[in-house]
């Protein structure tokens, strides 16, 4: 890790009251720290380029009700063998899955899964993110 550096930033009241109790809600120890997570997320989407390389999560909730719905979700992540990591799949109730989908890879292959899955009929939510090392 780099030097340390202090900085000072001049922010509204109440945008700092919500940062505030938003530093509390996650159990930061300062505004340091969220300040830094902050930026760190910024610059990873920011660094975001289609051929530059990533890692993330695809997380699906659907309704496996919905005809042939799980198997299309399968035959698509077949197509994307050398993005998938893992998948994990839970049964939330009687009518909804979720599915969490580890992916590596090319962060245009990786959107086209995701856009791919989102897009089903049944598909209730779908949230692709990406992260990364510290930059």
């Amino acid at each position: 890790m780099g030097r340390i550096v202090r900085f000072t930033v001049s922010i509204d009241e109440k945008l700092l009251e919500k940062f505030d109790s938003f530093i509390e809600e996650k159990g930061y120890v300062n505004r340091s720290e969220a300040v830094r997570d902050l930026i760190r997320s910024a610059l990873i989407e920011k660094d975001l380029k289609p051929d530059s390389f990533a890692f993330g999560t695809l997380t699906i909730v659907y309704d496996h009700h919905q005809r042939e719905l799980a198997e299309r979700i399968t035959d698509i992540e077949h197509s994307y063998l050398d993005n998938i990591i893992s998948t994990m799949h839970i049964h939330i109730d009687h009518h909804h899955c979720l599915e969490i989908v580890a992916v590596k890879g090319k962060v245009k292959e990786i959107k086209e899964l995701a856009d791919r899955i989102t897009s089903l009929k049944g598909v209730k939510h779908a949230k692709l993110v990406f992260t990364g090392v510290e930059p």
